[in-house]
This record gives C-alpha cells, sequence and structure tokens, in this order.
C-alpha cells in the first residue's frame, strides 16, 4: 500500500509539474516579444499604403517646359488649365486639340472657329479695341499672343503676372530679309511649340512633315517660268498683293521661285492690298492669278464675293489666265484664319492646279 502511494504521489507531482511548464509558456507568448521581428498589423501600416489624395497626385505630376519665343525663354506650365489665345495662326490648332479658351478675341476670329460661338468663353474683342481686363478676369495660366495683339505683350505681361505669357508672331513684313523662311519655319515653330505646351508631340510632328512635302510639291508642279499675279480682294475692289512680302501670298514667291507679272514700284504689305487697276493687272497679262478674298474672312456680310468681283470685270476677260482658267482662290477664311491647317489646304490647292 506504501509503495501504491508513493507511485501515486510521484505522478501527481509529475502532472503539476507538466501543468505549470505549460502555464508559462502560454504566458510568454501572450506578452510583447521585444525580439519579435514581425510586429502584428496596426493601423499607421495600413495608412501608409494607401493611395495618396487627387491633390497631391496633381501636384507631383505638375510639370514645366522651357519654350523660346520672340522676347526669349519662358517657362510654360504642360497642359495648362486656363488658357487665353489670341494669335489667329493658333486657333485652328488649339480647336482640334480640344483645348478650351477662358478668353479669346472672338471679334476676329472666323465663323468656322467653334470658340466664336461658344458663349462660355469672354470676348475680349479685337485689337483695335481689346478689353484686356477680361484677361485680367480670366486669371489665366497661359496666355499665347501673336500676330494682331504682339503689340499689347508687356501690358497683358503687367495684367497677369502669375501666368506665362508666350509670344509667338513672326515677322513676314517688308522689314524683314526673308520674309517666306519666316512664314514657314514660324508656323512649324508655333505648332511645335503648342505641341509641346499641350502634350500632342506626334500630332504637331505630323502637321510639320505634312507642311514641308506639300511646299515640295508646289516647289514641282511650279514652271519657273509662268507669271504670278496675286491679289486681294476687299469691298468689291482688287488689291494687288506684292510679291515677297505681306500677308498670305507675298512671302510665297521666295518660298516657291515664282515670278510676278507686274513690279509695282513702293509695293507694301498691306492687308488689303495696294492700289491697283484692272488695265495694269490686264496689260501684265498673267498665266496665274492667286485670289484673296478678304470680306469672306473678315465676315462682311455686305460684301461681294472675290470670284464674281473678278468674273464680272472686263478687262480681264482676255486675260491669260482667265482664258485658260488658271485661277485659285485661297480658303475662304484664310484672312482670319492664318494658321498651317490653311496652309496646307492653300498649297495642296496651288500643287493641284499648277500640276496641271
Amino acid at each position: 500500500m506504501k509503495r501504491i502511494n508513493l507511485i501515486k504521489t510521484v505522478s501527481a507531482i509529475a502532472a503539476c509539474v507538466i501543468l505549470l511548464a505549460s502555464c508559462g509558456s502560454s504566458d510568454n507568448s501572450a506578452a510583447p516579444n521585444e525580439a519579435s521581428t514581425t510586429p502584428a498589423p496596426t493601423e499607421t501600416t495600413e495608412t501608409e499604403t494607401t493611395e495618396p489624395t487627387p491633390t497631391e497626385t496633381t501636384e507631383a505630376d505638375a510639370t514645366t517646359i522651357e519654350i523660346t519665343d520672340v522676347h526669349g525663354v519662358v517657362e510654360v506650365p504642360v497642359n495648362p488649365e486656363k488658357v487665353v489665345a489670341l494669335d489667329n495662326r493658333t486657333f485652328q490648332t488649339l480647336s482640334d486639340w480640344g483645348i478650351k479658351l477662358a478668353a479669346a478675341p472672338k471679334a476676329v476670329m472666323p465663323d468656322t472657329s467653334p470658340y466664336k460661338n461658344d458663349e462660355s468663353i469672354p470676348d475680349i474683342g479685337n485689337h483695335r479695341e481689346p478689353n484686356l481686363e477680361l484677361i485680367a478676369a480670366a486669371d489665366p495660366d497661359l496666355v499665347i499672343i501673336g500676330q494682331r495683339f504682339a503689340s499689347y505683350y508687356e501690358e497683358i505681361k503687367a495684367l497677369v503676372p502669375n501666368a506665362a505669357v508666350i509670344d509667338l508672331n513672326f515677322d513676314v513684313s517688308e522689314n524683314v530679309d526673308s520674309p517666306g523662311d519666316n512664314l514657314v519655319n514660324g508656323l512649324k515653330n508655333s505648332t511645335t511649340v503648342l505641341g509641346q505646351i499641350f502634350d500632342k508631340n506626334d500630332e504637331a510632328k505630323k502637321m510639320c512633315d505634312d507642311f514641308d512635302a506639300v511646299i515640295a510639291e508646289v516647289k514641282t508642279a511650279y514652271n519657273g517660268t509662268d507669271t504670278i499675279m496675286s491679289v486681294v480682294v476687299s469691298g468689291g475692289e482688287i488689291g494687288f498683293s506684292a510679291p515677297l512680302s505681306g500677308r498670305v501670298w507675298g512671302p510665297m514667291y521666295e518660298i516657291f521661285g515664282w515670278v510676278s507679272s507686274l513690279e509695282v514700284e513702293g509695293a507694301t504689305s498691306d492687308h488689303q492690298g495696294d492700289e491697283i487697276s484692272i488695265e495694269a493687272i490686264a496689260q501684265s497679262n498673267p498665266d496665274w492669278i492667286f485670289v484673296l478674298d478678304r470680306d469672306a474672312g473678315a465676315g462682311s456680310a455686305d460684301s461681294k464675293p472675290a470670284q464674281d468681283v473678278i468674273d464680272n470685270a472686263p478687262a480681264l476677260q482676255n486675260v491669260t489666265a482667265v482664258t485658260e482658267g488658271n485661277i485659285v482662290y485661297a480658303p475662304a477664311d484664310t484672312y482670319t484664319n492664318e494658321s498651317i491647317q490653311t496652309y496646307l489646304v492653300l498649297f495642296r490647292d496651288l500643287a493641284d492646279a499648277l500640276s496641271k
């Protein structure tokens, strides 16, 4: 009996020892373990892996580029939200790319521009009496100046000190040595700059490549000897568009090597053309007549279409250009839409006509 009791006692003691060891092990696993390399998930860890807010993303992604305009180097935001455009040579490019405008001079926009009838865009007016305060009220990120509004550069910069202001103007007047080069390089440069600003580099490059290609086509199509008479029709009157300088036709004499049918002493780059008699045009007997309808581009409702003026001029009816049908009219909106797209259309028309 004593032996049995002794065995029971030893067994009970062993069971207690095992139970105590088990309890000690459980307590240790429940207590904080400073040596552990795998901390339990906490709210801090979860917060650190959340996505940034839209504001943070916008600030992090904001970038600028440096472009060179006629005044020097300008830092410009990429894809600016509020854009004011004042340059007739850029309106179609901006609209084709879906750029929303914060203000624009609708009075000098062609009827073909979607901006003109967009009531959400404040109208600055024309370049003679512009309401520049509307530019300040628009609080723009970018203002694009050029051509008709170039003289307001300093005034506009003062009105919007926090905006990037770029001047894409280029000179094709009689004051420069190479108006033809200025026209070609100016249109390509403006297109390239806009492509950089609005992340449309591929589109801009394609337009410039197409522009170079169609210029080559016109050069090939022109035989180098046919004489050219270029005119501007305004208010029912025919004006002489002088070779080499001025709006639209003038620079093309340099670009394509055209031979003018007539030289006029003291000719200017006047936007309505210089005064000339129908008889003088007829006597020069041009092989080709190239026509810009100024009134069609300016939206003059009571004007006479240029084609009617040419067709109804008795003195011109025996001129070679008329008898052979060698008359090319610039696109109707050219006078207020001197974009690279307009010149692409016009140059293709010239290449087609001259090649025949």
